[in-house]
């Protein structure tokens, strides 16, 4: 499942014309560089929702052949996060899935995250995966963390006024469990996250590489260098 609906209001003025998805990063689309590392993970499905100037996404769409693409059209209603993979489940199917925001770049570590991320899935005591960064490794982050996680990876949000040292990449793993019972309509994935990190059934993997926020015009810029030097 690729979040791609987003308005892109933090992106502008470069999504005064495209929508977030299509803002080019060293060389390609922030979309393909998604679209790109799912394919090299082996995910041969991908459902892509759209909201925002979504006839520029189907169109760039069609150009693809792998993974497979399906559209989850929200342009009646922007669902946010939860809601927009709600409704693709369907599309979805009944087995664990990425969820992977079309704005999450990074330069891999020893091993790719996602396929790391795959060997780490276990059903048995997971309702979902979530990719977290290092603060300390991170580009264009100067937040206070979004997540903790301890010795066996069982992920906990920081209590009022702490620093905890991980982000969360936008990326993660879920089981279709996750959202039995959700709300209808708009909410957050955050909702989902809340009950299953209270029975415990949320865990963390370490991202061992760069990862790049891109949330600004600037932080394109400098994640755009960084990429370019990284690959010579």
């Amino acid at each position: 499942m690729v979040l791609a609906a987003g308005m892109g209001t933090r992106m502008r003025p470069l999504t005064d014309a495209v929508p977030k998805p299509l803002v080019p990063l060293a060389g390609k689309v922030l979309l393909d560089h998604v679209l790109d590392r799912l394919k090299s993970a082996g995910v041969e499905h991908a459902v892509v929702n759209v909201h925002y100037m979504a006839d520029q996404i189907e169109a760039h769409l069609e150009a693809r052949t792998t993974p497979k693409i399906v559209i989850s059209d929200e342009r009646d209603v922007l669902l946010d996060t939860g809601g927009g993979v709600a409704r693709a489940l369907p599309e979805l199917g009944v087995d664990p899935f990425f969820i992977h925001n079309s704005d999450s770049v990074w330069i891999e570590g020893a091993s790719p995250c996602l396929e790391q991320m795959a060997r780490a899935w276990n059903p048995d005591i997971m309702d979902t995966l979530l990719l977290l960064a290092p603060i300390a490794t991170t580009l264009g982050y100067d937040g206070r963390g979004d997540f903790d996680m301890n010795d066996v990876g069982v992920v906990r949000r920081p209590d009022d006024g702490e620093t905890v040292p991980f982000v969360f990449t936008g990326v993660s793993i879920a089981d279709a469990r996750l959202f039995d019972g959700c709300p209808e309509g708009k909410f957050s994935l955050n909702t989902l996250w809340d009950t299953a990190i209270a029975s415990g059934r949320v865990h963390g993997v370490r991202h061992e590489g760069i990862w790049m926020h891109v949330g600004t015009p600037e932080a394109v810029r400098e994640a755009g260098e960084r990429l370019r030097h990284e690959q010579g």
